[in-house]
């Protein structure tokens, strides 16, 4: 896959995208064995907001937002710019203005590892943001890094076409690669814990459907 925005997104099918909507953060992350996940601290500003389709990989430096205002212009409709802002909590170089502009153009979302600014409004907007938190500081506008170039955020490297899938508990990242073998996996789980709950409800407990008893 081509770490080069110029080059264009990686093709998601809009079948599988539907899929991976269906299923939780959390359900993904474990049916992938436990791959994925963004750092905790990286939440809705919506809780009721949930996120699906495929990454616009930035890294922006802590401090400055030249590169979001070029990632939206460079971003694909549909896709979602995923932030590296070096998980600075001292600015918000996000709010309603650059919103406005990632609506104007199809982008579907903005996760940051980073804050933001402007809740109330983003909120009233329903455009999606993933922040670590909320600032008022602004930001400079003179720093520059490669557009579309793949970023990691905690334990997960994030590339241009992979998976973004965020709701209330937090965001995971869907290699393109996995993509078919995620929504097979997540499918799997699902049916053994609706198979776990419904054993619980006819009075069988976790220590033995689980196997905790030899521990």
């Amino acid at each position: 896959m081509s770490d080069r925005a110029d080059e264009g997104p990686a093709t998601v099918d809009p079948a599988q995208l539907a899929a991976l909507a269906s299923f939780s953060s959390a359900t993904l992350h474990e049916a992938m064995g436990r791959i994925g996940a963004l750092p905790a601290a990286i939440k809705p500003i919506d809780r009721d907001i949930r996120l699906c389709g495929p990454a616009f990989p930035v890294f922006c430096p802590a401090g400055d937002n030249l590169m979001i205002h070029k990632a939206i212009e460079a971003a694909a409709p549909g896709e979602i710019l995923v932030v590296d802002h070096e998980a600075l909590m001292s600015d918000g170089p996000f709010g309603d203005v650059l919103a406005e502009a990632c609506l104007a153009r199809g982008i579907a979302g903005l996760v940051i590892d980073g804050c933001v600014r402007d809740a109330t409004t983003l909120r009233a907007m329903g455009f999606p943001v993933f922040a670590r938190g909320l600032c008022i500081e602004g930001t400079d506008k003179l720093r520059t890094s490669p557009l579309g170039a793949p970023i990691t955020l905690g334990k997960t490297t994030i590339h241009r076409g992979d998976v973004v899938v965020g709701d209330e508990d937090g965001v995971v990242i869907v290699p393109h690669a996995r993509i078919e073998e995620a929504i097979e996996a997540a499918h799997e789980r699902e049916q053994k814990e609706d198979a776990l709950r419904a054993a619980l409800r006819a009075g069988q407990t976790t220590m033995d459907l689980l196997g905790l008893r030899d521990r």
